[in-house]
């Protein structure tokens, strides 16, 4: 049996100007594969060669082999690239001749050309290779991380909460709640996250913010170079609005009120009601 949108060990039966053929493990030759000569990555084969060979179908819906490793293969996450936007959907590039499909109805948020996303790969029902932005329940939980270890991860969707969906490693299922996130992120941005605790339901909760006095030196540093740029002055002290504070440098009014009073008892700025300047 031949798996498609994967690997088979297969035979080398014969041979054309074109490519080989490789067979398909039935009697009627007509079932045989054809390996491309473009698709044997310069490998000179011999009649009873075997090979390991990715199963697909090219724009003919007829069986295809290459030698060539995709992207992935069927049962895989992946983080791939968009290329094209047609009136049924988005083809993703999977690193073979044939672009994949992404169905209209397997977009969980908007796509955009030239952008790469966390997709699942699966054969649809006329056994074509096809792609989906609805990855959670391929995702896995996990609490193999430390609290507090730094890990990487992408953005696979945004609840109507505002909390972000992240895939740890692209494996591991995780959030970050809207109030652990000061910056835009949407899906398809890779991230660096810590670990922040575990729900009952085993899935990581994460936060995009650094420990609270790595956090303070940051935004104290970031204070200094946007007075600098401001000739010495701005109009943000302790009793700027959160959102102002969020919009220009990305934090909560709490660290910045931690980095003022940092920055105030090294006696580097000055505050009053119009404002915070420089010494």
């Amino acid at each position: 049996m031949i798996n498609i949108g994967d690997f088979n060990s297969l035979k080398v039966v014969r041979r054309a100007d074109f490519g080989y053929y490789l067979g398909a493990g039935t009697e009627n030759t007509s079932d045989d594969i054809l390996l491309p000569m473009k698709s044997t990555v310069g490998r000179a084969l011999k009649i009873d060669d075997e090979v390991e060979a990715f199963i697909y179908r090219d724009s003919s819906d007829r069986l295809i082999a290459t030698l060539k490793k995709p992207l992935a293969k069927v049962g895989d996450i992946a983080y791939l690239k968009v290329v094209d936007m047609t009136p049924i959907g988005s083809f993703v590039q999977i690193g073979l001749e044939r672009d994949i499909l992404v169905p209209f109805k397997e977009e969980n948020y908007k796509l955009e050309t030239g952008k790469k996303y966390l997709f699942y790969v699966y054969l649809d029902k006329t056994g074509r290779l096809a792609a989906t932005t609805f990855i959670d329940k391929y995702l896995y939980d996990t609490d193999i991380y430390e609290i507090d270890d730094e890990v990487e991860g992408t953005v696979y969707g945004i609840q109507t909460n505002g909390t972000l969906m992240i895939a740890i490693d692209d494996i591991y299922r995780a959030v970050i709640l809207k109030n652990e996130n000061y910056n835009t992120i949407i899906p398809g941005d890779k991230v660096s996250v810590r670990v922040k605790k575990y729900y009952e339901d085993g899935k990581m909760d994460v936060t995009a913010r650094k420990p609270r006095l790595e956090e303070r030196d940051v935004v104290e540093e970031q204070i200094l170079e946007y007075l600098t740029k401001c000739d010495g002055s701005m109009p943000y002290n302790d009793k700027s609005s959160p959102d102002d504070i969020k919009k220009t440098f990305k934090t909560s009014k709490n660290s910045f009120k931690r980095a003022l009073g940092g920055l105030m008892k090294g006696d580097l700025i000055t505050q009053d009601e119009d404002g915070t300047k420089l010494k």
